[in-house]
């Protein structure tokens, strides 16, 4: 019997990694673009990491959606600006999109959600460009800024979390899309340059995307899940005592 017993514990351990890993595979297939996105974005951060400054520079550059590169290949710099990030570390982005992109792609299912992401990433992308070549046409931007970089992922996640209002239940909902309107809103008045439009702008399209989350089923309470978080805090806290 003791043989038996020591024999099993070990494949009891070695079970456990098994499980987790199960576990974690299962939970990324659930967002498959989301996480070859990931993916994709870590790749490009550590060329950028290892790279001279000055050919990193180059790079970016060459994959910016400024005015020169719309008017010349808009296709090619819409899809490549896309797949570098602009400030920030990779990880930060791993949080936010875990937050944010996971939960819409698992909801609104890839193609939709896919969808959100392109009408907020070309969408800003045009209304912020087209602000900035209005500001120049009227001397209010110097003509060099037809080359202003323009890169990264971040109207694309405005979009998204915007869009995420209409799974969240009344009267909730109507909070939210206050706060993020506010927050995104107060980028325009304090920075007023074309980066913030471009977020705004990013906001009001995910908003205006909700004939696509119509039907889709599921719904988020926050006070039903804080409730629920307390519950298991307290018996986490009486399991202890």
């Amino acid at each position: 019997m003791t043989g038996g017993t020591t024999r099993a514990a070990p494949a009891r351990r070695r079970s456990r990694p098994a499980r987790l890993a199960h576990a974690a595979g299962a939970y990324v297939r659930r967002a498959p673009g989301t996480y070859l996105w990931l993916a994709i974005l870590l790749l490009t951060t550590l060329v950028i990491r290892h790279v001279d400054p000055a050919v990193a520079d180059h790079i970016l550059e060459k994959r910016s959606t400024n005015l020169h590169y719309l008017a010349v290949s808009p296709v090619r710099v819409l899809v490549t600006s896309a797949l570098w990030i602009a400030g920030g570390g990779w990880f930060g982005y791993f949080v936010l999109y875990n937050l944010f992109h996971v939960p819409a792609e698992r909801w609104l299912g890839t193609p939709r959600w896919l969808a959100v992401v392109l009408a907020a990433h070309v969408g800003a992308t045009y209304l912020s460009e087209g602000v900035l070549y209005w500001a120049i046409r009227h001397g209010l931007a110097p003509r060099s800024a037809v080359n202003t970089l323009d890169y990264g992922v971040s109207y694309a996640l405005a979009g998204v979390v915007a869009v995420l209002t209409y799974l969240i239940v009344r009267p909730w909902r109507y909070v939210y899309a206050a706060g993020v309107l506010v927050f995104y809103g107060l980028g325009v008045v304090q920075s007023r340059d074309f980066t913030s439009i471009g977020h705004f702008s990013a906001v009001l399209i995910g908003l205006a995307c909700y004939p696509l989350t119509r039907g889709r089923p599921g719904a988020w309470d926050p006070v039903a899940t804080a409730r629920t978080g307390w519950r298991w805090w307290r018996r986490v806290r009486r399991r202890q005592r």
